[in-house]
């Protein structure tokens, strides 16, 4: 085995969202160590500039790399749309880089099934038409449209979930136009599977709701495969930081990552 194999996994998200992500790769790769930041003090991402998206996801990879981590997977769609570039260049001959979105693409793209996809995320994400340009690049018969949602991650980072209140914006949002007749929607944005399943039921269950968390989970295991940095020895020492407590941060956590999991707060700006 690689000697950098028992090196942990670095994930990053501005806030809870990434933990899907976090969680998936657990399911996945139940042998690996995670180190997980959550931007709170900074959320949301997708209302931010890019070159401050660019800042703090700079200064949030060296702080991972600093922990000897040997990947590091952004799972945030803002982050990953207007900050890769930066992150590769800080983590070169360092650790390997996983987004979040090249591996949906390469999902949505494959084959012939969709003609038609919907793709909903912040106006960080949505306004820098990663996902249309690189879905069309890939296979330019497919039609894309896209939507900024900017109200479901404060949304959901404020607890508003399963209510009539996340139902009513939820249903507002999917009503626009962009969004009629197609056949996959992707969740541009690692929040949203906590409300898949509202989601799934405004489409009646007859559009492919793709969430990226077990999409960037299986892309990862074939990275770590490919480099021979599979971790053969199980390491369950998980560590959790965010950059402000928030009062809703560790009810919303259990959530995401179906435990219960302890944080600690860390000031990377000071």
């Amino acid at each position: 085995m690689n000697e950098n194999a028992t090196r942990p996994i670095g994930v990053f998200d501005s806030g809870v969202g990434g933990l899907t992500v976090a969680n998936a790769i657990r399911q996945v790769l139940p042998n690996e160590r995670l180190i997980y930041f959550g931007d709170t003090a900074h959320l949301p991402y997708g209302d931010k500039s890019k070159e401050t998206i660019m800042g703090y996801s700079a200064r949030i990879t060296r702080f991972l790399l600093d922990q000897q981590c040997k990947v590091i997977v952004i799972a945030c769609n803002t982050a990953s749309a207007n900050a890769y570039e930066t992150i590769v260049s800080e983590s070169v001959d360092r650790a390997l880089v996983v987004d979040v979105i090249n591996p949906v693409v390469e999902f949505v793209t494959a084959g012939s099934k969709y003609k038609r996809i919907g793709v909903i995320g912040t106006k960080g994400t949505i306004n820098s038409g990663t996902y249309v340009g690189k879905i069309i690049a890939r296979n330019p018969h497919i039609s894309v449209e896209s939507l900024a949602t900017p109200m479901l991650v404060p949304m959901i980072e404020e607890g508003f979930i399963f209510d009539d209140i996340s139902n009513a914006i939820i249903r507002t949002y999917l009503s626009k136009p962009e969004l009629s007749q197609i056949q996959a929607l992707i969740l541009g944005c690692t929040h949203y599977p906590i409300i898949k399943n509202q989601i799934n039921k405004f489409f009646n269950f007859e559009v492919d709701v793709i969430d990226s968390s077990r999409i960037v989970a299986n892309h990862l295991r074939n990275i770590l495969v490919t480099h021979n940095l599979l971790n053969q020895n199980p390491d369950p020492g998980h560590k959790f930081y965010v950059s402000d407590f928030t009062d809703y941060f560790q009810a919303i956590s259990k959530l995401f990552f179906e435990e219960n999991i302890a944080l600690e707060k860390i000031n990377l700006w000071n």
